[in-house]
């Protein structure tokens, strides 16, 4: 089964996904299962997980509702207030709902870098593991050295980083990405999505090329048994249709043996976020 670990829905709204810019224009539109489901069938892509896109419960009751109602969407990764003194009450909500598989907050737009270390952020955070809830990682570059820290605190809790972590492909720099990427990955409770990439340079100017050293040092340092495809769509769209990305994806993991591959296109997916296929 091929498992498309990484995208998102959404019914435009210019205050719940105020984040879309006027440099994103294509993305203020609708984005329902049936557009989604086009895609993944002329691509071969047998499921899919939905991200949150919007930090509020409600974006989390709708994916889940998306989710009950077609068979492809395998799971959900939603959003809490991790912050909050009741967030258990509302963790314990959703783990009862058998798609719901994990949550994510978006640090990446925290002005503060060290977001990620609060006290009752963390606290919110240690709620999950007893429910059996994956957390997704969203972050900058920047953002990698206190990630660390952050995952130090959480050696039980199963993580998965999203997008490789965003590096600096517009502005062509490897470090300190490539070092910071490989002391991370020696968490072994860390899985990675092979996702996201494209958006992270020049949206109208990139090149294979370009994007094939930062695909290979995550590669480097997470290995085939912790990477998971994932296509980001329709965020992607930005910069590259969805067929483009699995077609890079696909001659990337043309090195691997077919036993790698299939961990890369959807067993490692099923294994990280436990889904019932």
């Amino acid at each position: 089964m091929k498992i498309d670990s990484h995208h998102h829905f959404w019914n435009y709204d210019p205050v719940a996904y105020s984040w879309i810019g006027d440099h994103m224009a294509q993305l203020r539109n609708d984005f329902t299962p049936d557009k989604l489901l086009a895609e993944t069938q002329k691509a071969g892509i047998d499921g899919v997980i939905s991200v949150q896109a919007s930090q509020t419960l409600d974006e989390t009751d709708f994916l889940n509702n998306y989710a009950k109602q077609h068979d492809f969407i395998k799971g959900v990764v939603g959003w809490v207030p991790f912050a909050d003194p009741d967030v258990e009450k509302y963790i314990e909500r959703f783990a009862e709902e058998p798609k719901i598989i994990g949550m994510r907050h978006v640090v990446q737009d925290e002005p503060d870098d060290a977001f990620i270390l609060g006290k009752a952020f963390n606290e919110g955070i240690s709620h999950l593991k007893k429910h059996e809830l994956i957390y997704d990682i969203l972050i900058y570059e920047r953002q990698l050295a206190p990630t660390i820290e952050f995952v130090d605190q959480h050696p039980e809790q199963v993580f998965v980083l999203d997008h490789i972590a965003k590096p600096r492909i517009g502005d062509g720099l490897l470090s300190p990405w490539k070092e910071q990427i490989h002391e991370l990955a020696k968490r072994e409770n860390i899985y990675c999505k092979l996702s996201g990439v494209a958006t992270e340079a020049d949206w109208s100017k990139w090149t294979e090329d370009q994007l094939l050293p930062y695909l290979e040092i995550a590669l480097e340092a997470f290995g085939p048994t912790r990477m998971m495809f994932g296509s980001d769509w329709p965020v992607a769209l930005l910069a590259i249709e969805y067929s483009q990305w699995i077609s890079i994806v696909d001659k990337f993991a043309s090195v691997l043996s077919e036993s790698e591959k299939a961990l890369l296109w959807g067993e490692v997916a099923v294994q990280a976020y436990g889904l019932k296929i």
